[in-house]
């Protein structure tokens, strides 16, 4: 028995893991803005300082790299948050096509109200240590598993 199109029956959009993670996204982003806001941060901004925190005097690139964003997008992010008196960009001495990204003392005070931000979305979710654990592993592995396969399209696609 042959199917014709007209027989399929479309995708319904709650069965989709692309809406349950863009709906996930959207709603954990949400909660974190009351949080952030008290910081006078974006969510995004959030996510660099977090790089920076962790790592000190980071590349442009090392910085896309982590966030896994394109230069493109962490530019105009940094330039941001550089107005805002909370990051430094500097050539570098060695390499003049690269540019380092320092904290300020003013982000660095911010540190230590940020640490409680986890907490209080962990707290507001009812999410337990070891839930959110899976969770991240869970959500690391699928997106390692579509950039391969990304990458593997991409790679067809110029082969072909």
């Amino acid at each position: 028995m042959t199917h014709h199109p007209e027989d399929i029956e479309p995708p319904l959009l709650d069965d989709q893991l692309c809406f349950a993670l863009y709906a996930a996204q959207r709603a954990v982003t949400a909660a974190y803005r009351p949080l952030l806001d008290d910081l006078g941060l974006t969510y995004p901004q959030y996510l660099v300082l977090l790089v920076l925190w962790e790592r000190g005097e980071t590349t442009v690139k090392e910085l896309a790299e982590a966030l896994r964003l394109d230069y493109g997008t962490v530019s105009p992010l940094l330039k941001r948050l550089e107005s805002a008196g909370l990051v430094r960009r500097e050539r570098s001495g060695h390499d003049e096509r690269s540019v380092t990204v320092t904290c300020t003392r003013r982000a660095d005070e911010l540190r230590g109200r940020a640490a409680a931000v986890p907490g209080a979305l962990q707290e507001a979710t009812g999410l337990d240590g070891a839930r959110v654990a899976r969770l991240r592993g869970e959500l690391r592995d699928l997106a390692d598993r579509a950039a391969r396969a990304r990458a593997s399209h991409a790679e067809r696609g110029t082969h072909a």
